[in-house]
Parts: C-alpha cells; structure tokens; sequence
C-alpha cells in the first residue's frame, strides 16, 4: 500500500527542517519568480506576443523540492510544466523561458525555436557531435509534447545506470556514469498517467528494478476532465498498490504520497526517497496530490468553464506558494515584510527580463526591416504595385521575419518584367534570410558529424574459395558475435531474444556467452522497448533493441515517431539517440506476420534511417555500418530469408554497406525495376521469365528507403532504358509512390521516360493466410513478368503479342 508520508515539523523551531534559512528563501524566491513567468506568459500569448503557452503554475513548491536532490549526472525525462524545476536548478532564465516562448530561434537554448515553451533540452554533445561529461551537468533529455510519451524514454535512461553498475567492462566510461548511482527523474500529470506507456514503464520498471523516481503532479484534472472519470478510485497512488516493492521477490515499486503545499515535507521525503533510489536501485513514484492550476491547463481556455466555484476558492486557499510563505513566517525563517519584498522582487524581475526576451526576438525583423527599406529607397517608381508593397513596409510595426521576407518576395514578383538595377541587391537580401531560415528550421534531423552514418567508410565484402555457405542466421549469429564482442557497450534485448536467441536464432547462445546482462529478454511492450533504447542510447550505450515483427512496430511507433526520429532535430543538435531498431518483415504468413508497411514508416520516421537488405548478409553490413555512425536507424530483415544459404564474407565483422546507394544485381537495357527486400528473389524469376521473351530488364536493388539514392544512380538507368516499374510488397501508393516521386521528380527522371512509370504493389488489404492467399495479394513472378512485357508490348505490339496476355 501507498506510504503517506507528509513532514510537518513544529512551527516554532527550525531544527526538525533539514535546510538554512538563506536556501528556503532562494527556494521561495524561485517559486515567485516561476509564478510570475507563468502569469506574464499567459497575457504575452492572450496579447499576441506567442502562439501557445502552457506553464507550471501550482507545481512550483514540489519541483524546488525535487530540484534540491537532482545532482550532476542525473537525468530528467519530464513533460511540459517543468519551468521551475529549471530555474531551481540554474538550467534555464526568465529571458530564455520567454525566448522559448516567444519561439525565437537565435536566443531559445533548448530547440532553437523549434519546440513549444516549457519544453527543455540541455547539451549531451558538443557541436563536434562528440559526448559531453554528464557527470559534470544537470542533464534533461530533449521533452516532447505527447502525453505520457516521456516515461519510455525515462526506462532507457534509467536502466542505463543499470548497466554501468554491472558492466564491468565499462567501470572506466567515467563521462556518462559514476557506477550507476544516476537517478533517472520522470514528470507527469496525474491525468497522462491513464495512458498505456505510463503502464508498460510503471510495470517494466518494477521488473528491471532501476533507478527511476517518478513524481506525479495531481491536480484532480485532465484539461476540463476530472479524476473521477481518469483514474480508478481517484488515485494513482492506491491503483498502483499492487505495485509495492516485494523485498522476497525484489521486484515492484515504492510508492509514495505528499502534498504539493508541504513544502518541509516535501524536501524530506524527496531527500529520502531518492536516497534509497540511489543506493538500491529501486523504482519510486511520488504521488504529489491537492496540486493546484490557478491559470487552468493552457491558454486555449480558462479553467472557471469546468471548474465550481467551490474548487476555485479551494484552489485559492491550497496554493502552495501561499501556503509556504505562511509556514516561513509561523517558523519564525522569514517577516511578512521579507516575503513581501521578494513577491516584488519577483514581478519586477520577471517583468524587465520579458520585455528583454520581446527585445531580443523583435531584433532580427527590425534589421531586415531597415535593410530591405534601404533597397527600397534606390528603386525607381516603376508602377502603383511597387509603390504600393512599398507602403506595406513602412506600415509593419514590430515585423516579425517571415513578414518582412514576404513583402520582399511580393516585390520580387512585381519586378518579375521591369528592367531595374535593384534586383540584384533584392535578390542577394533575400537569399541571406533565406539561407537563415534554412539553418533555423531545416537542420540538424541528420548527423553531419564525422560519425555520420553517411561518412562511415565503405569496406566491401570479401569472398574467397574458403568462403562457406550458411544460412542467414547463421551469419547474423556469427556477425552478432564478433560485434559483442568488439563493443563492449552493445546490448541487445527484446522478445525472446535472450534465453532462445529471437525466433530466428540470430541471437542463438549469445546471453550464455555475454551474460543475461547485455542479451536479454523483455516482455511484450514494444512501445518500452523502444524507449529503453532511446535511453540508454543517449547515455552513450549502444543497444540494438528487437521488435519481433515489422507489423508489430506499430505499438513501438509512437516513441520512434515522436522521440527516436525527432531528438536530435527538436534539441536544434544538443542531443542523439544512435539506437538500433532490428525487426523482420515483408513476406511469410498470415496478417500480423507478413506485412511490409513500409509507406506509414517512411512517412512516420524522419530523422532516422531506414534500411531494408534483401538478406542476412547484407543485413550484417548495415548492422556494421550503424554500430560505427551516431545516426539512429531502423533496419528490417527479411522474414522469409533465414533459412536461405548465403555466402560469408570472410571480414563480416568488418564490411560495411554505404546507405542511400542502389545496386545493380543484373544490368539491362529494355525496363528498368526497382525493389528491395523479399522483392529482390520474386524479381529475379519474374526476370527469368522475360529474358526467354528476349527482354532485356536491369534490376536495381535500392537496399535503403531513407535514405533514398543519393547519387542519382537510378535515373542514370532509366536514361538508358525510357521505362520504370517499382515494385515492393507494400498497399498501393506506399513505398512504390514514394521511390517513384524520388526518381522522376527528385531526380528528374521524368525527361527520359517512353511510356508510363508503373507500380507493382500488393493488394490494398492485409496479406491473408496461406500459400494461395500470399500469392493472390503480393506481387509475383508471373506480375513481374506480365507488368513489363504489356510496358515492352505497347512499344512494339508486334513483336510482343500483348493480346495473349
């Protein structure tokens, strides 16, 4: 059952209160300070000056509370009402809270203006792309706005002083552990814990038994919902009572309650729990209740809409600043005329370093402003449209950038047909802004470092007359091997990949002989899975984390989609998660074991890479090419192909395959096909097929959809052949679509075609059961051969006699 534990020492002497009074006051002060951010932001974004907001007005006596035992080394992974926190811990100012705000891209430090406010970042890596030391920092993991969406990534974190514990062959990795005595801090509101990862974390956690202490911010409401209809009995911290820590079992969770206006109480307990974190490794939840929201959730809407007048008034009484202040002056630590002073101290603090942060973002526009109105002045009057664009200039008052660039452009248009000498000093204004905004908003969702995946160097295959045969798996199980055993910080975990090696035998004897530590089996929750990878990815770790199959990815989507795919773009570079993400796919049997969705992953997964080998061999290229890169990747095997006979490089601990570059497996003149995967051995006999027809087909296997052909390769084919077919086992306009706006739109290979580019898909629907149902629903070699002889049949009827067909 949950520990009620709220420490209220006697109010008439300071010595129960494990603190001096200089720090209760700076702890005060913060909290006012906090409050007043919150007030002001509100009216910034009422006013205009910001798009959102969304504060932490009511939580500010916990986070002070919290941030007295966060020390150096540890991690955050919260979620957006966190600003105090931050400004208790020296990680964020006012004016950086209001830049963020604001979305200013030269002054907010955690994205660059990239993320909403109250969503924070701090640097993992240099601008090298190199690790810090985050022994020496205060580190919070790059937030993201999805409800619940921080506690997967909040496992990997914590479960990575887990290994740093008992690894020891890393004992001496002294930047990113001191023998794991890291704590792993995770946030969230009282209404996010009904989502399904706050479950799967809670769970996992009590399991693993890592150092993760999660507080959760109660303030009786989801938006306008209440507890009643979001949590069972009106408290997490009584649902999670089946939970509690079994010392026989050494598995479960502590559980904890407090007040968010105890601020004494709150100190001690966080003191104390996070101690035995700490030490014990042992997960903890701090059920914060009677918070309160006196601004309501966000500046969408007002709280008194959904609230009774009762629960404002008690929300008036139970502030937790109020409250506080009251307990300081009743223990004699401070005068209401002190506290008073540090209210206005407060505002005017606050107040100032706003309009400093307004200042700073208004800067950049006046500028521009200034400059683009000198170019003005030496323009003749050509016509009243000019005049008029003119005019609109001088008229925007505090421009932001975007419109100012937007009357240069409208110029630009009007000039389109004047002969003028300004165009010139136009068009090279313009470029600069431009070339500004593409560096604000278009970097950074790729490494460019020298570990870029794109810059590892490419060491080919070497086969030679001792090269053997073996199986697919076999060769994944040797490479995975030798890999083990290279890196010392490479795990590997998912769904039956420890005890039995993974379904496929991949992983065959690799616990036995690397320990269950770094091989190991976790239980069916891929969404958890995936934020442990992303965790212990940022903490300098190199897991390989295994979804058992590609269709059961979709219950791992949301943390690759929203956090994997985004962090080192939403931290604007502060920080990467260099996972591997290892699943199999594409053609088998049944709905839920032959699906190749490839066009929701490539649509969902920017900002990672997304492989695809057509077989083991190639597989274990790739797989040697990431563990050498810091970009994140996902790399899907062929389901069909661990049973097929491949032959072994002889350095197949040492080859690499280079990402985004096609390979021709047979040249051709007539048709040019473009495939991956499974696709590759249905082609090859749809090809056989044609070559008795005299039709010459070159097949081109792209083995990476992101990243796509960067060499152009394939429209250097269709310059020799005029015609095109894509073919993957996806729905109609997935993958195919996407190949196909790369080559004929991006490469421009539109100017070359003689007839029709075609895509060669599956059926719409999820692929059935059986050996019939597959072949009626994916491609086959009979399509294969049917699509491109209609394409030859259309250029020459005669010579190919479409109409048996």
């Amino acid at each position: 059952m949950a520990k009620d534990i709220v420490l209220n020492p006697d109010s008439k002497t300071k010595k129960a209160f494990p603190a001096g009074k200089a720090s209760i006051l700076r702890d005060f002060e913060i909290c006012c300070i906090s409050r007043e951010v919150s007030l002001l932001g509100r009216k910034a974004v009422l006013s205009g000056r910001g798009k959102f907001g969304i504060f932490g007005a009511g939580k500010e006596v916990p986070q002070v509370a919290m941030a007295r035992v966060f020390e150096k080394g540890d991690f955050r992974s919260g979620y957006y009402r966190d600003q105090t926190f931050m400004l208790a811990k020296g990680l964020a100012t006012v004016e950086q809270l209001f830049a963020q705000l604001y979305a200013d891209p030269e002054n907010d430090p955690f994205s660059g203006g990239r993320q909403m406010n109250s969503h924070f970042a701090t640097p993992l890596i240099d601008k090298e792309g190199r690790w810090t030391n985050h022994l020496e920092t205060y580190n919070v993991s790059a937030d993201i706005s999805c409800t619940a969406g921080q506690m997967a990534r909040a496992l990997g974190l914590a479960g990575a002083s887990k290994k740093y514990r008992f690894n020891k062959a890393l004992a001496t990795t002294t930047n990113f552990s001191h023998k794991g005595n890291e704590i792993t801090f995770a946030t969230i509101g009282d209404a996010s814990t009904s989502e399904g990862v706050f479950w799967e974390t809670i769970n996992a956690a009590g399991v693993m038994q890592v150092p993760l202490l999660i507080s959760v911010w109660d303030d009786g409401f989801g938006i306008s919902v209440p507890i009643e209809l979001q949590t069972t009995k009106s408290s997490i911290s009584e649902v999670l009572g089946g939970f509690a820590y079994d010392k026989n079992k050494n598995q479960g969770i502590e559980i904890y309650t407090a007040k968010a206006w105890d601020y004494p109480g709150l100190v001690a307990l966080y003191k104390n729990v996070s101690g035995r974190v700490r030490k014990y490794h042992r997960p903890s939840v701090i059920h914060v209740e009677e918070v309160t929201q006196p601004q309501g959730h966000s500046t969408s809407g007002s709280h008194e809409r959904y609230k009774s007048t009762e629960r404002l008034e008690w929300e008036k009484e139970k502030d937790c600043i109020l409250i506080m202040e009251n307990w300081m002056i009743e223990s004699g630590i401070a005068t209401r005329e002190e506290t008073e002073a540090i209210r206005e101290s407060a505002k005017e603090e606050v107040k100032q370093k706003q309009q400093i942060a307004w200042n700073n973002y208004l800067a950049p526009g006046k500028q521009r402003k200034q400059a683009l109105l000198e170019i003005y002045q030496t323009m003749p009057a050509y016509n009243e449209e000019v005049e008029t664009i003119k005019k609109e200039l001088n008229r925007l008052h505090n421009p932001t950038v975007t419109e100012i660039l937007q009357n240069a452009r409208h110029m630009r248009y009007a000039l389109f047909n004047v002969e003028n000498p300004v165009m010139e000093p136009l068009e090279t204004w313009i470029l600069e802004v431009e070339s500004r905004g593409h560096n604000h908003y278009h970097t950074n969702l790729y490494s460019t470092s020298e570990k870029s995946a794109l810059k590892v160097p490419v060491v080919p295959p070497v086969f030679s007359k001792k090269s053997v045969l073996k199986n697919g798996y076999q060769i994944l199980n040797d490479f995975f091997d030798l890999s083990f055993d290279k890196y010392p910080n490479l795990y590997a975990f998912g769904e039956d990949v420890g005890q039995i090696g993974d379904v496929n035998q991949g992983m065959a004897g690799l616990q036995e002989k690397y320990s269950s530590d770094r091989v190991f089996d976790s239980g069916i929750r891929e969404n958890t899975i995936v934020g442990h990878a992303i965790g212990m990815s940022m903490r300098g770790l190199r897991p390989i984390a295994e979804i058992q199959y590609l269709d059961y990815l979709v219950f791992g989507l949301q943390p690759l989609a929203d956090d994997l795919s985004t962090v080192r773009y939403r931290s604007n570079g502060l920080q990467h998660s260099p996972a591997i993400i290892r699943t199999r796919g594409h053609r088998l049997e049944g709905i839920w074991h032959s699906g190749s969705p490839m066009g929701m992953i490539l649509n969902s997964l920017r900002g990672m890479y997304v492989l695809v080998p057509r077989n083991m061999t190639q597989a274990a290229g790739f797989y040697n090419t990431m563990l050498q890169s810091d970009d994140p990747a996902l790399i899907v095997e062929c389901l069909n192909g661990y049973r097929l006979k491949e032959k072994m490089p002889d350095n197949l601990g040492e080859f690499t395959i280079p990402l985004g570059v096609p390979e021709v497996l047979e040249a051709g003149t007539d048709v040019t096909l473009v495939t991956y995967g499974s696709c590759v051995r249905v082609a090859k006999k749809g090809l056989a097929l044609l070559k008795s027809r005299g039709i010459s087909v070159e097949l081109i296997d792209v083995q990476s959809l992101l990243p796509f052909d960067i060499e152009h390769r394939i429209v250097e084919s269709l310059k020799k052949t005029n015609r095109i077919v894509f073919m993957d086992e996806d729905v109609p306009g997935g993958a195919t679509a996407f190949m196909m706006r790369e080559v004929l739109e991006v490469q421009g290979g539109y100017r070359y075609l003689d007839a029709a580019p075609y895509c060669l898909t599956a059926a719409q629907h999820r692929p059935p059961y059986g050996d019939d149902g597959d072949y009626f629903s994916k491609p086959n070699p009979e399509n294969v051969f049917e699509v491109i002889y209609r394409i030859m049949a259309e250029a020459d009827p005669v010579k190919y006699n479409y109409k048996k067909l």
